[in-house]
């Protein structure tokens, strides 16, 4: 298993299939590690059980976007730092950023779990559901900070190059879940499937954790933490956190609108969620690879380099994303079935395919655009486009069309049209930073 990568000297079709494809691997099976508790709780539970697990998604969701968002922050100035190759300034940013995670994980936990009755109910929960979602939620925070170092150390390999332990993991907790669920939901319930995540989440980070010690990729010291890095981290970090976490809390304002139209309704939406992760999941890879390997390129000199990889992703996602969607979209109301069998949940799951459809691939540009803008070191305009298109738009849309004739459409609508915003401003916002650069570049030459 190769555990680095030059990406400023790799072939540029062989250094993104290299890196996106295994990672693309990993959250495929993130996927279908997601997917096990909704189909057990769907199907041996039944629609107040999936209204609940709706419910308690989107705090989850917020959690976990930070926990990406800060592991993404790190992944700028880790993967430039080695790209410079500067093994000084890597173990200070490792063994920096090791702490600030231990403390964001247990701070996060504790709030969370304090908090949890007001979060429930600000989230409009219905009240049929609430004792459900609460109990869910209290035992999956738990797992919080096995999830952020998962996180964590999938980012220490992923600037290195290597994303293929972290498939490997992540099949492991997959397959551990799928056989914990069953028989956890039987002793405990609905809290069941929560037990099985926090069990199986542990030991895919004790993979992790023996990996990189074994390979040597990974060195805690006290002596090496340096507060200045620590402010690099976090300066390249919030931006990240925030640009991750906006997508989650919109997820929340609107199954809190959703909320309005009842419990069938918020379980058709809950679906819809574990659906279109199918058609996300790429995007999000491309977005991850391309920190990644434009960090690497930026901090060897080679800025060509990376808008040459920019260019095949956008090919590689568009592609992807056509051959992806349309089944999705035409069998979104037998795919359905699969979660919960409801002729009138499947036929808003259908509703909803049929609107958005096309704004998958819209999707997919934004990510990738996003992802290079991430590793020029400027998550900064990243965040800003998140909460344009999200709050600015989506948001506002969503609850000022629902209120109309539209009604439950007037969500899928707004979400649809948010989507077309964000490819357009993200290719334009790409184009003028790109501009800036190469112009920058030119007058140092002179």
């Amino acid at each position: 298993m190769k555990s680095r990568i030059n990406f400023a000297e790799e072939k540029t079709t062989s250094g993104l299939m290299k890196m996106a494809l295994p990672l693309l691997m990993a959250l495929v099976l993130n996927m279908a590690y997601n997917l096990v508790d909704s189909l057990w709780i769907g199907n041996l539970l039944g629609e107040s059980a999936m209204a609940a697990l709706t419910s308690s998604t989107p705090i989850i969701l917020i959690l976990t976007a930070l926990g990406m968002g800060a592991s993404n922050g790190l992944s700028i100035p880790l993967s430039q730092a080695i790209g410079a190759k500067d093994e000084k300034r890597v173990t200070a940013l490792i063994s920096t950023s090791f702490m600030g995670f231990l403390v964001m994980s247990v701070l996060l936990t504790g709030l969370c779990e304090g908090f949890a009755d007001g979060i429930l109910r600000a989230m409009n929960t219905p009240a049929s559901v609430f004792p459900l979602a609460k109990s869910y939620l209290a035992l999956y925070l738990l797992a919080l900070p096995a999830d952020y170092f998962y996180l964590y150390f999938t980012t220490v390999l992923r600037s290195y190059g290597n994303t293929t332990l972290q498939a490997v993991s992540i099949l492991f907790c997959t397959i551990l879940n799928a056989c914990l669920d069953p028989l956890f939901i039987h002793l405990w319930g609905f809290a069941g499937a929560a037990a099985a995540t926090l069990l199986s989440q542990t030991l895919s980070v004790v993979i992790l954790i023996a990996y990189l010690a074994r390979k040597k990729l990974f060195h805690v010291q006290i002596s090496a933490i340096e507060w200045s890095e620590g402010k690099q981290i976090l300066f390249k970090a919030l931006p990240s956190a925030v640009q991750q976490s906006i997508p989650a809390l919109s997820t929340g304002v609107l199954t809190a609108i959703v909320g309005g139209f009842g419990v069938t309704a918020v379980a058709a939406y809950g679906v819809t969620g574990k659906l279109e992760i199918i058609l996300f999941y790429p995007a999000m890879a491309l977005n991850m690879a391309l920190t990644t390997i434009t960090g690497q390129c930026f901090g060897a000199g080679r800025a060509d380099r990376a808008a040459d990889y920019t260019k095949k992703s956008l090919l590689f996602g568009c592609v992807l994303l056509v051959l992806l969607t349309v089944p999705v979209v035409g069998f979104a109301g037998w795919l359905s079935g699969l979660f919960l069998s409801s002729a009138d949940v499947a036929k808003i799951v259908a509703w909803y395919f049929g609107v958005i459809g096309v704004g998958y691939v819209l999707n997919t540009v934004t990510n990738c655009f996003l992802g290079t803008m991430n590793g020029m070191g400027k998550p900064g305009m990243g965040m800003a486009l998140m909460i344009f298109y999200y709050i600015v738009i989506r948001m506002p849309l969503a609850f000022v069309l629902s209120r109309g004739s539209l009604g439950l459409g007037g969500v899928w609508w707004a979400v649809l049209v948010s989507h077309a915003v964000a490819a357009v401003s993200a290719a334009a916002l790409f184009r003028f930073l790109y501009i800036r650069n190469e112009k920058m570049q030119e007058a140092a030459r002179n």
